[in-house]
C-alpha cells in the first residue's frame, strides 16, 4: 500500500544530484570528487512526493518510473522557498481536488471554511460561535497589530507599520523587506504541499483573483509563528533579504512544515466526522494517495462503480 500524503516520511527533497534510471531502480548520482560518483537510490513507491531543487538534473526514464509508482514531482527552489512546476501522476486521487471545487463553488460552505481558516490563526482564543466572516477580519486586523506591537517591543525598534510596496522596494524597513522575503519562502512550501495533493493553488476560499489564492490562504496560518519572528529578528540586517531566504534553507527547516500543511489543508477540506456511514467512499476512509479503482459521477446517484455494463440497468 502506497503511503498517505499525510506521512511524514513521503517527501523526499533532492538537491546537486543527477536522478537516472539504472536496472535496478531510481538512483541519484552524487559526485564526490573527479574519479567518484556514489549512488543513493530513492525508494519511489514509499514517496508521495519528490521536490527537486535548482541544483538537480533528471532523466526520462527516471520520471517515467516515479510517474508509473504514483509519486509526485515538484520543481522547488533551494531549500524548498519557491514551487515553480508540478508534474502529477495518473494514480493520484482527485477526491481533495473535488473536495475543493464543492465546498469553493458552494457559497455556504465556502464561508464556512473560510471561517475555520480564521479559527485556526486564533488557536486557543475565545471566539464566539456566531462570529460574522467580516468580524473575523476586524479580529485577525486586530491580532496582528498586537503581534506587531508585541514582537517590535521586543526587538526595541519602536513602532512598526506592515508596508508592502513594490514601487518602493529600496525604501523600506529591513523588517518589511525581510518579511516579504520570508512570506515568499513560505508561498513556495505551501504550493508544493498543495500541487502534492492534487488541488487547485487558485481556488481560495478568503483570497481571490490570483492563481495563488489558496496558497495564500494557506500560508496565512503560519505566519504569526514562523515568518514574523524571522523578519523582527533581522531588523539590524544589512541584507534582510538574502538572510530571511537562507535562514529558511538552514536545515530545510521548512521543509518540516509539509506533513503540517497536509492536514491542516485536510482538515479544512473534510472536517473530522463523528460517525462513518456506508456512504463514504474507500479514499474518504484511508486518505490513501493511490486510487486503484475509476468511479463514475451521476447527478442523481452520486458515485456509481466503474467496470460495470449500464445498458441493462448495471446489471
Amino acid at each position: 500500500m502506497l503511503p498517505r500524503v499525510a506521512d511524514s516520511l513521503s517527501f523526499l527533497y533532492l538537491d546537486m544530484v543527477r536522478v537516472v534510471q539504472d536496472d535496478t531502480g531510481v538512483c541519484a548520482q552524487i559526485q564526490v570528487d573527479k574519479d567518484r560518483t556514489d549512488l543513493v537510490y530513492i525508494p519511489t513507491a514509499a514517496l508521495s512526493c519528490l521536490l527537486l531543487g535548482p541544483g538537480v538534473s533528471i532523466t526520462t526514464p527516471a520520471l517515467t518510473t516515479l510517474a508509473r509508482h504514483g509519486t509526485s514531482v515538484v520543481c522547488v527552489g533551494a531549500g524548498g522557498i519557491r514551487a515553480y512546476a508540478g508534474i502529477l501522476p495518473d494514480s493520484l486521487t482527485t477526491h481533495w481536488l473535488e473536495q475543493q471545487v464543492a465546498t469553493w463553488a458552494d457559497p455556504a460552505r465556502r464561508l464556512e471554511a473560510a471561517v475555520r481558516m480564521y479559527r485556526m490563526r486564533f488557536k486557543d482564543a475565545d471566539v464566539p460561535e456566531s462570529v460574522t466572516l467580516d468580524q473575523l477580519r476586524g479580529m485577525e486586523g486586530q491580532r496582528m497589530k498586537a503581534l506587531y506591537k508585541i514582537l517590535a517591543q521586543q526587538h526595541g525598534i519602536g513602532r512598526f507599520r506592515r508596508n508592502y510596496r513594490p514601487d518602493q522596494w529600496e525604501t523600506q524597513d529591513p523588517v518589511n523587506l525581510a518579511l516579504s522575503a520570508a512570506n515568499t519562502c513560505l508561498y513556495g512550501v505551501v504550493h508544493a504541499a498543495l500541487l502534492a495533493l492534487g488541488l487547485s493553488p487558485a481556488l481560495g476560499y478568503v483570497h481571490t483573483g490570483t492563481q495563488h489564492a489558496f496558497v495564500y490562504d494557506i500560508a496565512d496560518l503560519y505566519k504569526a509563528d514562523i515568518t514574523l519572528p524571522l523578519a523582527f529578528a533581522l531588523h539590524n540586517s544589512d541584507n534582510p533579504e538574502q538572510e530571511a531566504r537562507r535562514r529558511f534553507r538552514e536545515d530545510l527547516r521548512l521543509l518540516r512544515l509539509l506533513p503540517r500543511i497536509i492536514q491542516d489543508v485536510q482538515s479544512l477540506l473534510a472536517p473530522p466526522r463523528t460517525t462513518t456511514t456506508d456512504n463514504d467512499t474507500d479514499e474518504e476512509r484511508s486518505e490513501r494517495h493511490d486510487v486503484r479503482m475509476v468511479h463514475l459521477w451521476d447527478p442523481k446517484a452520486g458515485v456509481l462503480p466503474a467496470g460495470v455494463n449500464y445498458a441493462n440497468g448495471g446489471d
